[in-house]
């Protein structure tokens, strides 16, 4: 079978620009000048940012948002299987025919003009949503905020800023101080904001950047409260108490991001039952997914699998948390990691409760680190560890160790993406 269209184009638009990432926001608004600013005639926005928890927050609001009848844009990345999981219209992901358009629409008037892969493929999203009728969307940032190509909506209906953390250094800074600011830089003079659980040097940042622009936040700990309580989830604001059952998505963190998306659903008005249905339905790949049927877990017997594409300390953590509420067996892990993150950080939290690391190296992707580093690093964290050739060949290696065993699958959004195409 021929490759599609999309991809033919996205191919292309790799080619435009000699940098993966060059934060600024000229070529994106030159761009959406000449497609006649699409970024001007979006529904209702809601912007989130953050380190961790962007995808996951804004899936429970989307779900809650949808269970209220509104139609429902949501614009996320990176994608895992297909690029056309980032761009959803009204609910529904959007089609080989409609991105092909899009995409050469904008690599037509484009031309060869330097842009960046994510600024034309975002001006393309904005042009598919405006002609699309819709209530709300749901854009997340792809990196930072302050100069992400996101952040040209000028007068969005609602902020979200998730939990920020260490990540991304070479490009947003080397302090929380530093990150939290570029974060903040989605805040708009009067329009609400947002803010999920917050170091103190982060929320800081936001508070001064808020103050200093006009931009009333709603913060964590002070306008609203969540807590796991009994087996149960409380939220409490302002409008009441919700007693909730805890999210399907699993772990602490997830507790928090559930905090926030209700936050925000009640900000837009919408019902105790669209909570409830927000966090209890929620559906996001590659954050602690148990994979339950495909090729690899045939392979792998009785042995269950999980996928996760956490890539940073905070989402090292949080998986020892989440991984801590199922049921005891022993855990390995399958990691591949890129170059650019702090692998210590990451597999120190999971060293104390993982049997063994079989490293792998991400396919096609030229930032990846060898299985021979990734075994390395795990070394000398006194972490169990050894190379294997594939995922397939881990999966059969860690059988044969231990047939009942859990096998996470972790360490980035890449992996994760390979993974779930060889999962079919």
């Amino acid at each position: 079978m021929s490759d599609p269209a999309s991809d033919r184009i996205l191919a292309e638009m790799m080619t435009l620009h000699p940098k993966v990432m060059d934060l600024t926001l000229g070529r994106t608004h030159h761009l959406l000048a000449l497609l006649g600013n699409p970024e001007k005639r979006l529904p209702d926005v809601i912007h989130v940012a953050g380190t961790n928890g962007k995808g996951s927050t804004q899936a429970m609001i989307r779900a809650g948002l949808e269970f209220g009848k509104a139609r429902v844009h949501a614009y996320t990345s990176p994608h895992l299987a297909r690029f056309h999981e980032r761009i959803r219209l009204a609910g529904t992901l959007i089609s080989e025919e409609d991105l092909s358009a899009v995409l050469a629409e904008c690599r037509g008037i484009n031309g060869d003009t330097p842009i960046t892969y994510f600024e034309i493929t975002t001006c393309a999203a904005f042009l598919a949503f405006s002609r699309v009728a819709a209530d709300y969307t749901l854009l997340e940032v792809g990196l930072g905020g302050r100069v992400d190509t996101t952040n040209v909506v000028e007068k969005p209906r609602l902020c979200v800023i998730t939990p920020v953390s260490i990540d991304h250094q070479q490009y947003l800074g080397e302090t929380l101080a530093e990150i939290a600011r570029e974060k903040a830089g989605i805040l708009k003079k009067g329009v609400p904001c947002i803010v999920g659980p917050q170091q103190d040097a982060a929320l800081d940042v936001i508070e001064a950047e808020a103050e200093k622009i006009g931009a009333p936040l709603h913060i964590h700990g002070r306008d609203w409260q969540v807590w796991e309580e009994h087996g149960r989830m409380v939220y409490q604001d302002e409008n009441g108490l919700l007693d909730l059952p805890l999210p399907n998505l699993i772990g602490a963190h997830q507790v928090h991001n559930a905090g926030a998306a209700i936050a925000t659903l009640r900000a837009l008005g919408q019902s105790d039952a669209a909570c409830k249905v927000a966090i209890t339905t929620a559906k996001w790949p590659a954050r602690l997914q148990h994979l339950q049927k495909g090729p690899l877990t045939e392979a792998a017997g009785q042995a269950e699998i999980w996928l996760d594409g956490g890539h940073n300390a905070a989402a090292g953590q949080a998986l020892h948390e989440a991984l801590g509420r199922l049921p005891d067996r022993p855990l390995y892990l399958i990691c591949g990691m890129l170059k650019t993150k702090d692998i210590t950080g990451y597999l120190t939290p999971l060293a104390a409760i993982a049997e063994r690391l079989f490293a792998v190296t991400i396919p096609n992707e030229v930032a990846t680190l060898s299985a021979a580093e990734t075994v390395m690093a795990a070394r000398a964290i006194n972490m169990p560890a050894e190379a294997s050739a594939s995922v397939a060949d881990a999966i059969t290696a860690i059988t044969a160790r231990n047939p009942t065993a859990r096998i996470l699958i972790c360490g980035s959004l890449y992996l994760a993406g390979n993974v779930l195409r060889e999962n079919g």
